[in-house]
């Protein structure tokens, strides 16, 4: 699949900006969701932080999902609207962090994942009968069943609590894309209404568990 010139921009600057994460911790600590700083006014963080990743496999990781849904967005809705959801739903993703972790002061993460997270809703949306082929799985699975186990997953990092990746986000993110999506193409709400709520049951779960002090 050839990679969208806007796609590549946001794969170099990521790498670059991560390069310079791990080289110089001043720099890292500078730039990354800092709970604290940001309560302090360092509202910037709230989108540095999601060029920022914690190791080479967390940038892997982030870089290939983009780079496996982006094409639909980028095909269907075009590099701006791609744009506009992969960086708001970075936003949207540290905001919710910051409220699930508002007490914690001394919290902080790093990743893409949010905006990650909202470009594979949006996609998943825009074209439901997506499948994805991945190395180590010899057959197609479902784009939402990816999306699925992607949160599900998150929800145990942010109950393990060990890496500084910022699985919080993943659900901001998702929120970002989904909503995003919906606006642009109201028409989906009646037409993918079943997937839409199949999408919502992690967010759902996250809300419960946060809601009882579980996470």
């Amino acid at each position: 699949m050839d990679v969208a010139p806007i796609v590549l921009i946001i794969l170099i600057a990521s790498g670059i900006v991560t390069y310079k994460g791990l080289q110089d911790y001043s720099f890292f600590a500078k730039y990354n969701f800092d709970l604290d700083r940001i309560r302090k006014g360092e509202v910037y963080r709230m989108i540095t932080a999601g060029f920022l990743h914690v190791d080479w496999m967390h940038f892997a990781f982030n870089m290939f999902t983009l780079y496996m849904f982006s094409g639909i967005v980028v095909a269907l809705s075009g590099s701006f609207y791609f744009v506009l959801i992969y960086l708001l739903s970075i936003v949207i993703g540290n905001i919710l962090t910051y409220q699930l972790y508002f007490k914690q002061r001394q919290y902080y993460a790093v990743g893409a994942s949010g905006g990650v997270t909202g470009i594979v809703y949006a996609s998943i949306l825009l074209y439901p009968d997506l499948k994805l082929y991945l190395f180590f799985i010899p057959i197609g699975i479902k784009g939402y069943i990816f999306a699925l186990g992607y949160l599900l997953y998150s929800l145990y990092g942010m109950k393990k609590k060990s890496d500084n990746i910022g699985h919080a986000a993943h659900f901001g993110g998702a929120i970002g894309g989904l909503v995003l999506t919906l606006i642009r193409y109201p028409e989906l709400i009646q037409q993918q209404l079943f997937l839409i709520g199949l999408l919502l049951i992690p967010i759902v779960l996250l809300l419960i568990l946060a809601k009882t002090n579980k996470l």
